[in-house]
């Protein structure tokens, strides 16, 4: 094996190298050991060993070894594996011959004998050739050099010397090729000539130089041009950032004078009404007018209030969202009823409509959705001319972020004047505007669409618009909402036959869709003229319908028509039930309650219409749907109540006390702990507590009554403030309280947290 490795790296030699420095050779030719003490004679610490040998032609070549242990034919075992280089190859690498050579390099023993000589050198011993051709220089003679070479060499020292050869100046160098090793490298540089090539390689650095400073000096102008050009880029940027400020800075002053003249206007009206009913406080008819526009115009300036006060915590990063469960059909139920007085006054068209929902309740801030929607619906109204239409798309799919989520979609599209292309580009900026001619004179902020952004990017969400001028436009929101029902009930009817009229093919078709998933077997028409034909066909066939429902507002013939025409055909065995995006309130004055079975008020999702329809179903009491809705009587319940200013005190003891509550005033924190303290254990059920008052506020007042060592320290504590943030609420939670009622006073809401924490 070693043989065939041999022959294919074309090795001259290959042996086995005994401790005593004997070469038993397995391949080429003969390995004789010339010198014992060459430069690494047995193997060192990296198993690597270098020797100087001759040939069975007294040929030199180099051996070098490594450190291996194989069986030689005697029965010791080698040290190391060795090969044979001819001298002449390392002759050839360390020879420069040819005119102009510089360096001539030797190796030579400790002896001075030659190891490896250029092809130029006769002599056998390094030290005869200086005695021979070297020539006294520098007032040393030549033994003299013979001399210092072998001490430094015998020292295992670098040697150097300036020597004079055949009258031509040069320079030796002898350096030991190991450390404690007998071989040496030594090399002859011919002086003058490496003068003149040092001369020459002087000549070309300061050209070198010369270059560097010339590039230097043209690179440091470049710099300098590049600088100034950079230096002009950003007084041009400063210029801009300045104009951008002094817009930024008329844009708030205009906002300020908008603002001004938005908030002074419902003021206005508020002090003009409560003049006029102070006048006329004979006239209830006139002062409960009054009373109203008051109330008006006291929403639309909480709602100027709000805005303002919602871009400033966006700006400074400090709105939170509240997250908790919630139901989509109550928030679009809301949505209805807040935007009925609205789209009514304006006679517009008004429609919602539900498709594919997957949850119903989800995980979410109501507040912020709501207030989200509302803003857009405001908007599309105010935006958009009488007669005009609005419609609210709500679907939803499954979401990407897993089967925990739902993707809801929520489309509020308008018939309205539109929007350019430019005003689109900004349409999410602060206090932006549309300055066409028809948008002036309608009153806003400019903020409501940058807090609805800022909202939904707060949700996770997205939002867009697409609207085109005179054609309308089209806001598109997208919300992965957390479910919450893990366990929803099933809502089941049986599989009745129901008649779905409506002029809206989208809505028929949410609908059908809504009740097939309960169980029944729905057919859908968009004209009253052909409802009544299907239904009239079945009833010949002794197949009616079990349920119809019909749209309130159809073109032709509409919905109280229709009913009529039913009713003279085929009598009152069918239950028609009416359905409608208004108050049934506008609808009453046209028809009689005793001429439909009842009112679903849209959007029609489908608990919506499991909740009308299930009383039809056999076992249905309707005892729990009457326990939800019988008042609650507080009487009995004493509640304390901290609040520093009187008029709200007025306010609360006027509303509280009509649902049989007993009430106690405490005009700041501290006389409220005082009051509870000093009174009997369960003489007060709960207490509502202000936040800002004097002395002490409501979070000290809190935390002081939960310290009492008393067994009623744990009542119920409820905020009832002005600071009606999720952020404000969660810092009520934080220091004690068990519920939060922002000022002002929702009655519904507020008997509804009474109830729940006076009533267990």
């Amino acid at each position: 094996e070693l043989q065939n490795s041999a022959f294919i790296r074309d090795f001259t030699s290959l042996g086995l190298y005994a401790p005593d420095g004997t070469v038993e050779t397995i391949y080429g030719e003969e390995i004789i050991v010339c010198d014992q003490h060459g430069v690494i004679n047995l193997p060192d610490e990296t198993g690597k060993m270098i020797l100087h040998g001759t040939d069975n032609k007294g040929e030199n070549i180099l051996i070098l070894g490594v450190a291996a242990e194989y069986p030689m034919k005697d029965g010791r075992t080698s040290a190391a594996l060795v090969t044979g280089l001819p001298m002449q190859e390392l002759n050839d690498i360390l020879e420069l011959n040819g005119d102009g050579t510089l360096v001539y390099s030797f190796i030579i023993g400790i002896n001075g004998d030659f190891v490896v000589r250029n092809g130029n050198v006769t002599a056998d011993n390094y030290f005869e050739r200086i005695r021979q051709s070297y020539e006294p220089y520098n007032g040393k003679s030549v033994d003299d050099y013979v001399n210092e070479l072998q001490s430094a060499m015998q020292n295992g020292e670098i040697y150097y010397a300036e020597i004079l050869y055949r009258g031509a100046q040069r320079e030796i160098y002898c350096v030991p090729l190991a450390e404690n090793d007998s071989w040496y490298l030594i090399t002859v540089v011919v002086r003058d000539t490496l003068k003149e090539r040092v001369s020459r390689l002087d000549h070309l650095r300061y050209g070198i130089v010369l270059g560097s400073a010339a590039v230097i000096m043209v690179g440091t102008f470049v710099i300098l041009i590049l600088y100034y050009r950079l230096s002009q880029r950003q007084m041009k940027e400063l210029d801009r950032a300045k104009d951008v400020a002094v817009r930024a800075s008329t844009a708030k002053s205009e906002f300020l004078a908008s603002m001004s003249h938005d908030i002074r206007t419902p003021m206005n009206a508020i002090i003009g009404m409560t003049e006029i009913a102070l006048k006329n406080t004979q006239d209830a008819v006139r002062v409960e007018d009054c009373l109203k526009k008051v109330r008006l115009s006291s929403k639309h300036l909480l709602g100027l209030i709000n805005d303002v006060l919602d871009m400033s915590k966006i700006e400074s990063g400090k709105m939170v969202l509240s997250a908790a469960p919630m139901s989509l059909r109550d928030a679009m139920d809301d949505v209805v009823n807040i935007m009925q007085p609205q789209v009514k006054a304006k006679n517009q068209q008004f429609d919602i409509f539900i498709k594919g929902i997957i949850a119903e309740n989800v995980c979410c801030d109501s507040v912020r959705l709501n207030q989200v929607l509302i803003n857009l619906l405001s908007n599309a109204v105010k935006f958009t001319t009488e007669g005009g239409r609005i419609d609210v798309h709500m679907f939803q799919e499954e979401s990407p972020e897993g089967g925990e989520y739902v993707r809801t979609h929520f489309m509020i599209v308008d018939t309205g004047i539109g929007m350019s292309e430019e005003f689109q580009k900004k349409i999410w900026d602060t206090f932006s505007r549309e300055e066409s001619e028809q948008v002036r004179h309608i009153a806003g902020t400019g903020l409501g669409t940058a807090i609805t952004k800022s909202i939904v990017d707060r949700m996770g969400g997205s939002i867009t618009v697409e609207s085109e001028l005179g054609k309308g436009s089209s806001f598109h929101i997208i919300l992965d909402m957390k479910r919450t029902d893990e366990n929803p009930e099933k809502l089941e009817l049986p599989p009745w036959h129901i008649l779905v009229v409506d002029d809206n093919e989208q809505l028929c078709l949410g609908a059908v869709s809504n009740l097939e998933e309960l169980g029944v077997h729905a057919e859908w028409t968009l004209d009253g003229k052909k409802a009544v034909e299907m239904i009239a066909e079945r009833h010949e066939n002794h197949d009616d319908y079990r349920f119809v429902l019909v749209d309130w507002k159809m073109p032709g013939m509409d919905g109280i028509e229709t009913i009529r025409e039913i009713r003279s055909r085929v009598g009152s065995g069918i239950p028609v039930f009416l359905i409608s995006a208004y108050d049934w309130n506008e609808i009453a004055d046209e028809i009689s309650p005793t001429a439909i079975d009842g009112f679903i008020s849209k959007p029609l999702f489908k608990s919506t219409l499991y909740e009308c329809l299930r009383q039809y179903t056999e076992g249905y009491s309707g005892q729990e749907e009457q326990k939800d809705v019988e008042e609650v009587d507080f009487t009995g319940k004493r509640v304390l109540v901290a609040e520093d200013m009187e008029i709200n005190w007025e306010i609360a003891q006027e509303i509280l006390s009509e649902a049989g509550l007993e009430l106690d005033w405490a005009v700041n924190g501290q006389e409220c702990v005082d009051k509870f303290r000093e009174s009997p254990v369960g003489y007060y059920d709960a207490i509502l507590m202000d936040v800002r008052m004097p002395v002490m506020d409501g979070y000290d007042a809190t935390r002081a009554v939960r310290a009492l060592e008393r067994e009623d320290s744990g009542l119920p504590v409820i905020a009832m403030t002005a600071d009606a943030f999720s952020d404000d609420a969660q810092r009520c939670l934080e220091s004690g309280m068990n519920a939060h009622i922002p000022k002002p006073l929702d009655i519904k809401e507020c008997m509804r947290v009474l109830r729940e924490y006076l009533m267990k």
